[in-house]
């Protein structure tokens, strides 16, 4: 299947699909402490970014890897270009991707898809979320390129630099029990 083949028929689905490669997978269900960190992010990131050239986007929207010829449905994530602002279907320049890791996705989210991901040249940070230990790791790209781990636990704020904001891992995970 085309890549466009692909987004004229994901539109008349009830359920998403990642596209990668021409091969398709359905993605699962959330349960609700995925759901709320989500939400929470996405409030919490919203309210930060307003009155800036970023925006904020959920899991109903699609980001395309043209290197990777793929379409991504990512938790959460932020971007700042004015090409994605006056795109309809799916966004191309991603800043912030973050992904709220479940036991069925934690492997593809480390691996294939933080490789994918790395191909966004827009791309500054790739958060991993852990609603189970209650941590978050972001990997941010520095000035040479390379991706760096940063790790920060259930007590201190996670800071992510690619947006400027901290966000206290209480607020975070708030109503996630």
């Amino acid at each position: 299947m085309s890549p466009e083949e692909f987004l004229e028929w994901e539109e008349r689905q009830k359920d998403k699909h990642e596209f990668i490669g021409g091969e398709i997978f359905a993605m699962v269900g959330v349960t609700r402490q995925h759901a709320t960190i989500a939400g929470n992010l996405f409030r919490f990131l919203g309210n930060h970014l307003a009155g800036t050239p970023c925006r904020v986007y959920m899991s109903d929207m699609k980001l395309k890897l043209d290197l990777a010829d793929a379409f991504f449905y990512p938790d959460v994530f932020v971007t700042c270009s004015e090409s994605d602002h006056k795109a309809e279907c799916y966004m191309s320049e991603p800043r912030l991707i973050i992904e709220v890791l479940s036991e069925s996705t934690e492997a593809y989210d480390r691996g294939e898809k933080f490789a994918n991901y790395r191909k966004f040249s827009s791309l500054a940070e790739y958060v991993l979320i852990d609603p189970v230990a209650r941590k978050a790791e972001i990997f941010r790209r520095d000035d040479t390129g390379h991706w760096v781990l940063y790790e920060f636990c259930e007590n201190e704020p996670v800071f992510f630099s690619s947006v400027d904001l901290a966000i206290d891992c209480a607020t975070l995970f708030e109503n996630a029990d």
